[in-house]
């Protein structure tokens, strides 16, 4: 099988002499020699195996810190609002190196007489070329659309940029072959129909909600074809939600554990003890490096175990960590610890510890076993693509087109809840009843029929999808930008002094304003507010961001600016509006 963080090693050799130039200016001469390659299978093979390089690793469990979900050490810029127009493209998403190599395999794979294999490597280049432009029209808008290998004669080379709909309408048709002509296998760690089909449903929802919400107009289009990509990717039972564990644990599990299944995971990217680890769990960890935190509204979405709002409860913006975490959708406590919170594959109770977290809830989706915890010493899995997100595709493209019905919730969404345990979502009283908790965070919502519906999917997605590196793509589809100017807060205290977290009548956290001298013996968590702010100084919630608070500007920041260097290389280029 391959292995995502291995695969590399062929290809790497062949085209080192080709990495330390710029790809769209450079001549084939610098590429491997197609007279002699692209002869059988495994050169194609080899030649494809380049580009898993281009997926993520475990800044899918961190990104989502750069949001309004949770927070980190150091505050992003994304949510401060303070981007600015970069002098180079060093370090940013302007960048053509993968593109070049992809179609540079286009234009010589044919060359093979194995048809099959032509079939198979030629739509797995179709399917990174299709990934690599999403990404590029998600951070960008308008970009230049490259179909060929560039010359450093060839005057496109000096074009403007492509409409968005050229892009993603070459985008689809890149999907869809890859769809048509990857086989159906099922390999956690490759590239196959499958991934396809998910990588579609991603792509068209993110398309046809940006173009609905920012009124750039046929919408219609890409939610259907996000719905059936996702409803056929339901429909082959390739599939299934991991329960193992039940209820109170698969959730956890699912991520926690060493090694990906193809129970419900499509694709991830494969870590092992003796060759290749990663600090996803130092971060979560440790009280110097990521200090994550998540966002305390994001903790009131929650449901109740009964299906209720919590934030129906009038006092439960004030309630003690305690008392809100009793009787929660199951998920809220193998996404933050809880009251009884133990460490993956322990029983021993750990002891709490705010000093770790910024807003004092922690990140345990995840985390590995302890031994993992160290610098650089984690090796669990990290997943790319998985069965969930399909079934939330389904539900909110059908919710958004207006066709959603009580049958696609009980395909769908309501999968996810019985994996949860927690009670059914219907339709009608979703519509009848919506949420204001939910239409204050999402004032730009749908204001037609399917409005109560719309908010409870993004509330179950929000949820399910937590700290999986999509969150910052979803307000940006739903032109909900403004919502990292809400405060992003984290536990409530009522006043200094000491708390017990877990109800043994034991103190775990003490609060203090310069005298700590009053925390009771055994106290694991002694705080010094002066030091981790309060919101009313001595009393409220932590408050992470009281020196930089979020911010953000409709005029410009659903679009990252272009790299002053490639404008001035390039006339032809505008920037994006308002980035000067």
């Amino acid at each position: 099988m391959k292995k995502i963080n291995l695969i590399l090693i062929t290809y790497t050799a062949l085209l080192a002499a080709s990495c330390n130039k710029n790809i769209l200016d450079t001549t084939a001469k610098d590429q491997i020699d197609a007279e002699k390659f692209f002869n059988n299978a495994t050169d194609l093979q080899v030649y494809t195996n380049f580009f898993y390089e281009m997926l993520p690793n475990i800044t899918v469990y961190t990104d989502d810190t750069y949001t309004d979900n949770a927070v980190q050490l150091n505050v992003s810029t994304l949510v401060k609002g303070s981007r600015i127009v970069p002098a180079s493209k060093a370090n940013t998403n302007w960048n053509w190196d993968n593109l070049r190599s992809i179609n540079y395999f286009l234009e010589h794979y044919q060359k093979c007489p194995d048809q099959a294999a032509k079939l198979k490597y030629g739509g797995i280049a179709r399917f990174f070329r299709a990934y690599f432009y999403y990404d590029k029209v998600k951070t960008y808008g308008d970009v230049p659309f490259y179909n060929k290998v560039m010359t450093a004669d060839d005057p496109d080379l000096f074009k403007g940029r492509d409409s968005r709909k050229l892009v993603m309408d070459s985008v689809l048709d890149d999907i869809n072959y890859a769809v048509a002509n990857i086989p159906k296998e099922i390999q956690v760690n490759q590239v196959t129909k499958y991934t396809a089909l998910i990588l579609k449903a991603r792509i068209c929802l993110f398309e046809g909600t940006f173009r609905k919400y920012h009124h750039l107009g046929d919408h219609e289009k890409f939610l259907n074809e996000a719905a059936s990509a996702a409803e056929e990717l339901i429909n082959t039972n390739a599939y299934k939600l991991l329960t193992t564990g039940g209820v109170n644990n698969s959730y956890r599990e699912l991520f926690a554990r060493n090694d990906q299944d193809a129970t419900e995971t499509i694709l991830a990217r494969d870590y092992n003890p003796t060759f290749g680890r990663h600090g996803l769990s130092y971060l979560m960890t440790s009280p110097t490096a990521g200090v994550y935190g998540i966002n305390k509204d994001m903790i009131d979405s929650y449901l109740m175990k009964d299906g209720s709002r919590f934030t129906d409860q009038p006092d439960y913006a004030t309630k003690g960590f305690y008392d809100e975490m009793q009787n929660r959708d199951p998920r809220l406590t193998q996404t933050t610890p809880g009251p009884d919170f133990t460490a993956y594959k322990e029983t021993t109770r750990e002891p709490v510890n705010l000093n770790i977290s910024g807003t004092g809830y922690r990140i345990i989706k995840a985390l590995a076993t302890k031994d993992q915890w160290g610098s650089n010493s984690s090796f669990n899995d990290i997943i790319l693509f998985r069965y969930a997100e399909a079934l939330l595709v389904l539900a909110e493209a059908k919710a958004e087109l207006g066709t959603l019905t009580q049958a696609d919730l009980d395909k769908s969404i309501n999968k996810l809840r019985e994996r949860a345990g927690m009670p059914n979502m219907n339709l009608a009283d979703a519509n009848s009843n919506p949420d204001s908790f939910l239409e204050a965070m999402y004032p730009n919502v749908d204001q037609e029929a399917n409005k109560g519906v719309i908010l409870e999917i993004r509330r179950e997605r929000r949820i399910e999808l937590f700290n999986e590196g999509l969150r910052w793509d979803d307000l940006m589809r739903w032109k909900e930008g403004k919502k990292v100017e809400k405060p992003i807060l984290g536990m409530y205290f009522p006043s200094l002094g000491a708390f017990d977290f877990n109800n043994d009548g034991k103190a775990d956290v003490f609060l203090h304003n310069g005298n700590a001298a009053g925390a009771p013996p055994g106290t694991s968590s002694i705080i010094n507010v002066n030091q981790k702010r309060l919101t009313n100084t001595t009393s409220g919630n932590f408050n992470p961001l009281y020196n930089s608070p979020g911010k953000f500007d409709e005029d410009k920041d659903y679009y990252y600016p272009i790299p002053l260097e490639e404008i001035t290389l390039n006339p032809n280029l505008k920037q994006n509006p308002n980035w000067k």
